[in-house]
């Protein structure tokens, strides 16, 4: 049992300065003045921190991206601590371009590994290729009977992709809508959009051909270069969900202020950081250039970024809280303190200086430097 008090909260919207009372990981109680009198109960004095939701990450490699140089560059497991002290509480892990050496079996025991640790990762079935890689065999069993598999990986217009084309694009996002509905999950597709000429226009094929909700397709990377961002930008107009990338062309904090400047509702833009995959550019004939890896980190300093350029705490939280969870259909859970919900919180201090990390309700990270590992981090 933990107890928080005096904690200036955003819950996003701020509803003042109160107490936190947390049992068995959820919040059950906010309130100004409790003092329950319980054993075993850790109390946090909070009255110099500001709480706020944990964030949450929906596009991670949690198994590592990259190779496209080679075995070499290859990118290792994400760590615990890496999660933590970028105060992501809540993460979602996928494949990237190689399945080959990836599977998905081991990216969803790599999810079950994090979720013991101490966070909550969720995953997806699927990867870059048309012939998705599962564990079932089957894209909708996936997702109904893996209790973490979410949602659908897939990559379209990029030259490491398999060429999709629209009826095959339809039967997989179809497919995971089918089995979300089955299973009470998202069962969104997460589109993998790269620098091809065709940009968004195969996923507008498909929508104007198929019966198939606009919010199932969730195009991802799509601030990378100019033409796809005014692509992106009609696909919000139209009331799709859009993904915005951390340490890309354009940044979040660009592309929102762009966004809003056009008088357009913000409710549908995440932003997410693509950690531990791979970053790289390629020649007029495809040879690999430069290859890097992303780091999650990265999510945290573009939500500062977002305050540091005059956006307030409840608008700048929700494309990294509240956005995500609605588009990942996590929300009655996730994404906000409020009774119910999991105990997923960050406590700052007046500079946004991250003092506590708490997932479910324990303690990850405190103001004496505290920062709990994974079960091999040493």
């Amino acid at each position: 049992m933990l107890l928080i008090k005096n904690a200036q909260i955003f819950s996003p919207k701020f509803i003042g300065r109160k107490d936190i009372f947390v049992c068995n990981g959820k919040i059950v109680c906010i309130d100004e003045n409790l003092n329950p009198n319980l054993p075993n109960l850790k109390v946090i004095e909070a009255s110099k921190f500001i709480a706020t939701p944990g964030l949450i990450d929906k596009h991670v490699h949690i198994t590592g991206g990259g190779g496209e140089g080679g075995f070499k560059t290859r990118v290792p497991e994400i760590m615990l601590s890496k999660f933590i002290e970028a105060g992501i509480t809540t993460a979602v892990g996928l494949l990237g371009t190689d399945s080959a050496t990836r599977s998905v079996e081991n990216l969803v025991a790599k999810a079950n590994a994090l979720n013991d640790e101490g966070i909550t990762c969720y995953a997806h079935t699927g990867a870059y290729n048309v012939q998705t890689p599962t564990i079932t065999g089957d894209i909708q069993k996936d997702i109904v009977f893996v209790d973490k598999i979410i949602g659908i990986k897939l990559a379209i217009s990029d030259h490491r992709s398999s060429s999709v084309s629209k009826n095959e694009l339809a039967r997989i996002v179809s497919a995971g809508r089918v089995a979300g509905m089955i299973s009470s999950k998202s069962g969104h597709t997460t589109l993998h959009m790269g620098d091809g000429k065709k940009g968004l226009g195969l996923v507008y094929e498909a929508l104007e051909e198929f019966d198939i909700p606009i919010t199932f397709f969730q195009p991802t990377h799509v601030n990378r270069n100019e033409n796809l961002f005014n692509e992106a930008v009609k696909f919000l107009k139209d009331g799709g969900y859009i993904d915005l990338t951390c340490k890309n062309h354009l940044s979040p904090l660009e592309a929102i202020k762009r966004i809003k400047s056009q008088g357009l509702s913000t409710d549908r833009i995440t932003v997410s950081s693509d950690g531990y995959g791979s970053f790289s550019s390629y020649d007029a004939d495809g040879k690999l250039l430069e290859i890097g890896v992303a780091s999650v980190r990265a999510l945290f300093e573009e939500f500062l970024s977002l305050v540091n350029d005059g956006f307030g705490l409840e608008e700048a939280l929700v494309f990294f809280t509240t956005n995500v969870a609605n588009s990942i259909a996590i929300a009655d859970k996730k994404g906000k303190i409020s009774i119910g919900y999991d105990a997923d919180l960050l406590l700052f201090d007046e500079n946004l200086g991250l003092e506590y990390v708490i997932a479910k309700g324990e303690i990850l990270k405190d103001e004496n430097g505290f920062i709990k590992k994974g079960t091999y981090e040493y």
